[in-house]
């Protein structure tokens, strides 16, 4: 016996809809390429949207073709979005970040046909075209008065491009398994795999990120996603804030933290997302200037772990809750968020601060386990580390062209490449990637939590601990900080901090300040070329 429902395909153009017919008027906030900021709204985004799709159709662009986009967090990134979404053809988000060599092997690996891109991006694209041969036409997300003189062949400006077709167009229907988008992995071993969205996975996505224990999104809110729509769909946030009826500021180029200050207050934003650098930046920014904020309520951090310091200077400087998050570009990517539940709800500050230190509990749709290296189960216990290992309707089950598939197994578990605790009530906590962990006598030690304690350190602007060789130990743990403006922390006084607050054996053997870490394409601490420069560091115990 089957139900007696509709048949209502989630498709990504019923978000849009939504959001146009119940929450028209919402604005829609950007700052520009150009410098002045632009405010729409969700009726006139959708419309605009409609003239994109129109004219891809004109162009020949149709079901299952993958268009490339080099951009920011703007409106014009967004009507691109729905409009390639809107005919079923495959947004395809790139990292303007990545070594110019990844992103001519993305593009040509997803077969892009259309390219959009950024003022910011056109001499980037120049320098790279001749190398894209699928690339059948370069549009510049601009008008014809701020439109450059660009050696790209076949290159249009946006405005005059879309001002060819009247908008009288009707989404297409389709099968909502049909690829909405597709965001490669920033490829720390090897080269990116892709990872393809459906429509339907998107949708479900959304409504997981939205519900209160997540996100918490309403129409009430005015969001700002600072996490660039190349970061796996902006964590949901193009697709939750319309669905929810939330208003959105796009910040654009300008992700410093004054820039993002003066959009937060000038526009009352109310929630924000972003990796752990862009808050200290804002931090520091309202340190320097002794600025409030007045307007914002919730921050989502991922990316990578959160510092304890960075969340108790929102919530005891700011009155600002941070809702510590993980997830994964295989995973939409929302895997996780700290929120307390009736059971654990903390008595105080602190321990509120103890709790955030975890990434959380899975939304509904995403189940989660750990397990060791045989793949047994291991405890909830809160004590075990293992393996994390996750599936759900919106987790991935394979990599574009079918690579990398020893990552999943036969019931469809993903493994992260994570290693995590999970606790008694389901809270599960980041200890490690797997190949981060620090192996010192047979024994695991995690680089994070080493490195959140430092950060905490008065005079440690960022840490990142990789394991050494040891004659001994095999490996033991090197501590390297970059210290905060006109301070000089010294070996002694960080160890001093530390100790006491982790079992004994977890102490560095050593400290190194530098003026600067590496970071990955999407602001990860590059632990690939510390090591490759400390292979030959001798600590002092060895």
């Amino acid at each position: 016996m089957l139900g007696t429902m509709q048949h209502w395909p989630l498709l990504c153009s019923k978000v849009i809809d939504h959001a146009a017919a119940q929450h028209p008027h919402r604005k829609i906030v950007s700052r520009s390429c150009e410098g002045p900021i632009h405010e729409t709204n969700y009726a006139e985004l959708r419309g605009r949207a409609l003239k994109v799709a129109q004219r891809l159709v004109a162009d020949g662009i149709g079901l299952g073709d993958r268009c490339a986009t080099l951009a920011w967090n703007t409106w014009r990134h967004l009507e691109v979005w729905y409009g390639l979404l809107g005919i079923g053809a495959v947004y395809h988000t790139v990292n303007p970040r990545l070594f110019p060599d990844q992103i001519v092997w993305i593009v040509n690996d997803a077969a892009d046909r259309v390219l959009f891109v950024d003022l910011t991006f056109v001499p980037l694209v120049e320098s790279l075209i001749a190398r894209m041969p699928t690339i059948e036409k370069v549009v510049v997300l601009t008008d014809a008065a701020h439109m450059p003189a660009t050696t790209i062949p076949n290159a249009v400006a946006y405005e005059d491009w879309i001002a060819e077709v009247d908008g009288n167009f009707h989404w297409l229907e389709f099968d909502e398994n049909t690829a909405a988008g597709m965001c490669y992995t920033s490829g720390t071993t090897g080269n990116p795999k892709g990872v393809v969205y459906s429509h339907r996975s998107n949708v479900l996505h959304a409504w997981m990120a939205a519900t209160p224990d997540m996100m918490g999104l309403g129409a009430a809110d005015v969001v700002m996603p600072v996490v660039p729509m190349f970061h796996a769909n902006c964590w949901s946030l193009a697709f939750t804030a319309p669905l929810t009826g939330a208003g959105l500021v796009m910040p654009g180029p300008k992700l410093d933290g004054a820039s993002i200050h003066e959009l937060t207050e000038r526009f009352g934003v109310t929630f924000s997302a972003a990796v752990p650098t862009v808050w200290l930046m804002l931090l520091q920014h309202l340190e320097a200037t002794g600025s409030k904020l007045g307007s914002l309520r919730r921050v989502v951090i991922g990316g990578s772990a959160c510092p304890r310091a960075i969340t108790e200077k929102f919530l005891k400087n700011y009155n600002v809750e941070v809702r510590h998050a993980w997830g994964m570009t295989e995973m939409s990517p929302l895997g996780s968020i700290c929120t307390p539940k009736p059971e654990t709800k903390p008595a105080d500050d602190e321990a509120w601060l103890d709790l955030q230190i975890k990434q959380g509990v899975p939304p509904f749709g995403v189940e989660m386990k750990i397990t060791d290296d045989e793949n047994r189960p291991l405890p909830h216990d809160g004590k075990a580390f293992g393996r994390l290992k996750v599936r759900g309707p919106a987790v991935a089950a394979s990599y574009f062209h079918g690579v990398g598939m020893e990552h999943f197994d036969s019931e469809q578990w993903f493994d992260t490449g994570d290693v995590a605790t999970i606790d008694p009530h389901g809270y599960m906590q980041i200890t490690d990637r797997a190949k981060d962990v620090i192996k010192s006598g047979g024994e695991w030690i995690s680089s994070i939590d080493l490195e959140n304690l430092a950060v905490g350190h008065p005079d440690v602007a960022e840490a990142a601990v990789i394991g050494v060789a040891h004659p001994k130990w095999d490996e033991r743990p090197l501590l390297i900080i970059v210290p905060k403006k006109d301070r000089e922390p010294t070996r002694e006084a960080i160890l001093d901090f530390m100790a006491g607050k982790i079992a004994k054996w977890w102490m560095p053997d050593d400290v190194v300040v530098v003026p600067e870490i590496p970071h990955t394409a999407t602001g990860k601490i590059q632990k690939t070329a510390l090591r490759d420069r400390f292979r030959d560091y001798r600590l002092p115990t060895a």
